[in-house]
């Protein structure tokens, strides 16, 4: 099945075309002709959200299972022309592509098997004492309810998972809330296809069809109009730490301010003991180097750093790091601008005082080779820049002389999705000590692995404290993440005729 894309937007049920178009640019085969977003097209997609929420939240649990259900079969139902055109956009493997539809439709069956169970609503009951002295109590219930219309920002590094009927549409449809996408302008074609998907499945179900709309890019108006939209109650958003704290102040400074849940990276520390660096620290610095130009290192959760304690493990451990990303092959990356991003801050971190390199390469245009750089711990604290992301696969050990020395770096850290310790039997009481720091630092930390791959289940946090994430209550991966989009309500003596039903 060959998709040829139309190139519109799809806006409360109808394709709807505008006044210009934009080219794609794809890593293989044919550009294709996409509509730009205008902001009239923001309005109309937020008034049909809001008119699709007064049926929508207040339809049944079982109703918006069969939903979700239904927008995975329809999602795979294409899945061979999504794999076409992903791969051709993207430039990612089809067992990459078709790896993250079976994330995309997983999870959405997973939040249509979760929302059935109930306990997302978190449903309480304070039963009236009415003869409670000095005063009665009044009968008291709470439950999580929707909030409204939420608008979703396609990433760039997930033409599926995380755009547009990835993670943040996904758990806004089963809170009960209508989503707007803003598709992004590196795979208009694959967010087109899917966004065809849901209008097949609004269909079948039944829907109303402003529960959903996709506006394509190509105008970066159209993200501010949509942040900033009266109508719209929340943003879900992965991507850059610039494009994300922009959009966050926009959403802070409305009249009526409204939660911005960004994901904006992180370079994902590991700290290896001594004990298991010496014990395997040659398998430790291979599957570092794995993880490290994983998809050209384009993941949030990518592990640029190693920090170690200096000495001949730590010099072992480097020259078998370098041996490891010296047999990595060159990588298309995603979008040209991403891999001339990539290039700038490989030539920042090689500019700072202090850091040596180990393995250099030379990238051009999209084709991206892995970068490794060493540091002590002393130039890494007085030079902030180091802790800054470099998106792709470029790594930076960081050698430390004493275990306080190690302590202060993980201190200095800001925000981060992840922090990994590795450590052996022997490693026990100094990597506790790092506990409480690591914790403070990061949504998820763990041990004697690698944090690429993200498990979607009701346990995962992905977040952390800012610049991890916007917010640093809340994940955008797991059942968890419907939350972001439930607020509570508590109803005091109210009729059980007059109470929703799930109460």
């Amino acid at each position: 099945m060959t998709f040829a894309p139309h190139g519109k937007h799809l806006i409360a049920g109808n394709w709807v075309d505008g006044d210009a178009r934009f080219s794609s640019e794809p890593a293989s085969g044919s550009a294709h002709s996409f509509a730009v977003g205008r902001v009239g097209d923001v309005d109309a997609a937020a008034e049909a959200a809001e008119d699709a929420f007064w049926s929508y939240a207040y339809s049944t649990r079982e109703e918006r299972a069969a939903f979700l259900n239904a927008i995975a079969d329809e999602i795979e139902a294409r899945a061979d022309a999504i794999t076409e055109i992903g791969t051709q956009e993207s430039g990612l493997p089809e067992m990459r592509l078709n790896g993250e539809r079976g994330r995309t439709t997983g999870q959405l069956r997973l939040f249509a098997s979760h929302i059935l169970q109930g306990g997302y609503l978190d449903r309480r009951h304070d039963e009236a004492l009415p003869d409670r002295q000095p005063l009665p109590r009044s009968d008291l219930r709470m439950i999580q309810r929707p909030i409204g219309p939420v608008a979703v920002f396609g990433a760039s590094n997930f033409p599926l998972a995380f755009s547009t009927a990835g993670g943040d549409t996904a758990a806004a449809l089963a809170a009960g809330c209508p989503v707007v996408v803003k598709g992004h302008s590196a795979h208009p074609g694959t967010s087109e296809i899917v966004a065809e998907a849901i209008h097949a499945a609004i269909q079948k179900c039944g829907v109303h069809p402003g529960v959903f709309s996709l506006i394509q890019g190509g105008n970066r108006q159209v993200g501010s109009a949509l942040v900033q939209h009266p109508l719209i109650k929340a943003v879900g958003f992965t991507g850059s730490l610039a494009g994300g704290r922009a959009l966050f102040d926009l959403c802070a400074a409305r009249a009526e301010p409204i939660p911005f849940f960004g994901e904006l990276g992180s370079v994902n520390p590991m700290f290896i003991f001594s004990g298991a660096l010496a014990n395997r620290g040659d398998a430790i610095a291979k599957g570092w180097a794995g993880s490290l130009t994983m998809g050209a290192g384009q993941f949030c959760t990518n592990p640029g750093i190693a920090v170690v304690l200096a000495g001949k493990h730590a010099d072992s451990f480097a020259k078998d790091a370098t041996e490891a990303l010296s047999q990595i092959d060159a990588q298309t990356m995603l979008t040209d601008g991403i891999a001339a991003a990539y290039r700038d801050g490989q030539n920042r971190v090689a500019s700072v005082t202090g850091v040596q390199e180990l393995l250099a390469n030379s990238c051009d245009n999209r084709n991206a080779m892995p970068y490794l750089y060493a540091t002590t711990a002393k130039d890494w604290l007085a030079n902030a820049e180091l802790a800054e992301e470099v998106f792709g696969p470029l790594g930076v050990i960081v050698t430390a002389d004493t275990l306080d020395q190690m302590r202060e770096v993980a201190h200095s850290l800001q925000g981060q999705l992840t922090c990994t310790v590795h450590v052996d039997a022997e490693d026990t009481t100094d990597a506790a000590s790092f506990m409480p720091i690591l914790e403070r630092k990061a949504g998820r930390v763990l041990a004697n692995g690698f944090p690429t791959g993200v498990e979607v289940s009701d346990t995962m946090v992905h977040g952390g404290p800012y610049p991890a994430s916007t917010n640093f209550g809340a994940t955008s991966v797991g059942t968890l993440s419907i939350r972001r989009f439930l607020r509570p309500v508590c109803y005091q003596d109210m009729p059980e005729d007059l109470l929703p039903d799930d109460l």
